[in-house]
C-alpha cells in the first residue's frame, strides 16, 4: 500500500507525464528492499529514522543462538541488544545492554536529567528525545487558570528547559500541550520500537505495539548520552482476551482483572503481552499504563487496527513483522479465566 505522501507525488507525477498512476506505481526488487527504505520516526522531527534493518539483522543473530521461538516482546527487546553475538541472554537473570529508539521526560524529572548530561559535553542528544511540561501543572481551580497559575510558579523551570532542549536539540513540547503518554502514543511511537520515559505511564506506547519502559532520570541520561541502557532480562506474561466486553465495562477493567489475579507484585520483572480477539476493539491502550500496578516492566498489544493502519504505510516495516503471526503459537497453554463482562486467558510464557 502506497503512503498518502507517496501517493500524493505519484498522482502529481503522472497527471504531468499524462500517463495512467498505475504505471508509475513501484515496488520493492533486489536492488530496493524493502528493509533499506527511510522512514521517520515522527512527522515532528527530520532526518530520525526507524532502523528496521538493524533490528531485522540483531534478531537474525539472536534467533540462531537460542534456536527456539520467540514472543513479540522478545522480538523487539532483543532486536536492539547493543551486542547480539555476545549477549548473555536468560530471561530473569541476564543484564542485556540495550539501545533504545527514544527517551522521553517529564518536566519534574527533566530537570535534573538534562543538568547530568550537560556535563557529558556532548553538543547535542545522542538518541531523539522528548520534554513534556505536564507533571508541574496542579488541578485546584480549573484547566485555564491552572495552567496560567503554573506558568507563572514554575516559569524559572520552563524557561531553563525550552533554552536547554533548544540547545542539545531535544523536543519541547510545552505547558498546555497535553500529559505526556498521550502526547507519546499519538506522535511518537511506532511498532516494533523500544522507548525509555522517566514517566510511570510511559507503557501507555504499547497501544501501538512498541515496548516502553518507565525509568529514573540516571536511564535516561544513559541513553541520551549514548550509553546502552541496562536491563534485567524480562519474564514474558501473556493476557489472552476473548469475546467482548459489556456495555458496563471498560479497558481499565481489564487490568484490574489482571492484578487480581497477578497481585501487585505479580508482573515485577515481567512484560505483559496482550493479544486475543478483543485486542481488535481499538481500544486497547488505556490498558497499558496500568501494567505498572502489577510491577509489571510494560505491556502492549500484539495488534490492532491502529498497527495495522501503521503498517499500510511502509513496506519496511511489514517486512520486520513478517513472521508476527507465528508468535502466537509460540505462547503455553492458558490458564482461562472469565467473568460475566469478558474472559481472559493468563499465561506465563
Amino acid at each position: 500500500m502506497l503512503s498518502s505522501k507517496l501517493f500524493g507525488r505519484v498522482l502529481s507525477q503522472g497527471a504531468r507525464m499524462g500517463s495512467p498512476i498505475t504505471s508509475r506505481a513501484t515496488y520493492a526488487t533486489v536492488s530496493n528492499p524493502p528493509l533499506d527504505q527511510k522512514v521517520e520516526m515522527t512527522n515532528w522531527e527530520k532526518g530520525h529514522y526507524i532502523n528496521y534493518k538493524k533490528m531485522s539483522e540483531n534478531l537474525a543473530i539472536v534467533r540462531k543462538r537460542l534456536n527456539r521461538p520467540l514472543t513479540y516482546g522478545e522480538k523487539v527487546v532483543y532486536s536492539h541488544l547493543d551486542d547480539p553475538e555476545g549477549q548473555e541472554i536468560e530471561r530473569g537473570s541476564s543484564y542485556l545492554r540495550l539501545r533504545p529508539d527514544r527517551v522521553a521526560c517529564q518536566d519534574a524529572t527533566a530537570q535534573m536529567a538534562i543538568l547530568q548530561f550537560m556535563s557529558a559535553g556532548m553538543p547535542s542528544v545522542a538518541t531523539p528525545t522528548t520534554v513534556h511540561c505536564d507533571h508541574l501543572i496542579e488541578a485546584q481551580i480549573g484547566g485555564d487558570k491552572d495552567l496560567d497559575r503554573a506558568k507563572s510558579i514554575n516559569k524559572e523551570v520552563y524557561d531553563f528547559l525550552s533554552s536547554a532542549c533548544a540547545k542539545y536539540n531535544i523536543g519541547f513540547w510545552r505547558p498546555g500541550s497535553g500529559i505526556i503518554h498521550q502526547i507519546v502514543l499519538e506522535n511518537y511511537a511506532f511498532p516494533g520500537g523500544l522507548m525509555i520515559g522517566t514517566d510511570s505511564h510511559t507503557p501507555n506506547a504499547g497501544g501501538l505495539g512498541m515496548v516502553a519502559i518507565g525509568v529514573g532520570g540516571a536511564d535516561a541520561v544513559d541513553v541520551m548520552a549514548n550509553l546502552p541502557w541496562e536491563l534485567k532480562a524480562p519474564k514474558y506474561i501473556g493476557v489472552k482476551l476473548t469475546g467482548e466486553m459489556s456495555g458496563w465495562t471498560a479497558p481499565k477493567d481489564i487490568i484490574l482483572k489482571v492484578a487480581g489475579v497477578l497481585t501487585v507484585k505479580g508482573g515485577t520483572g515481567s512484560i505483559v503481552e496482550y493479544h486475543g480477539d478483543m485486542v481488535s476493539l481499538g481500544q486497547e491502550h488505556p490498558t497499558f499504563p496500568w501494567t505498572l500496578k502489577t510491577w509489571g516492566i510494560s505491556g502492549f498489544c500484539l495488534w490492532s487496527p491502529v498497527v495495522t493502519l501503521w503498517f499500510g504505510s511502509t513496506s519496511s516495516s511489514r517486512y520486520f513483522f513478517s513472521g508476527l503471526e507465528a508468535t502466537l503459537g509460540t505462547l503455553p497453554e492458558p490458564i482461562l479465566i472469565s467473568s460475566d463482562a469478558f474472559s481472559m486467558a493468563l499465561e506465563a510464557a
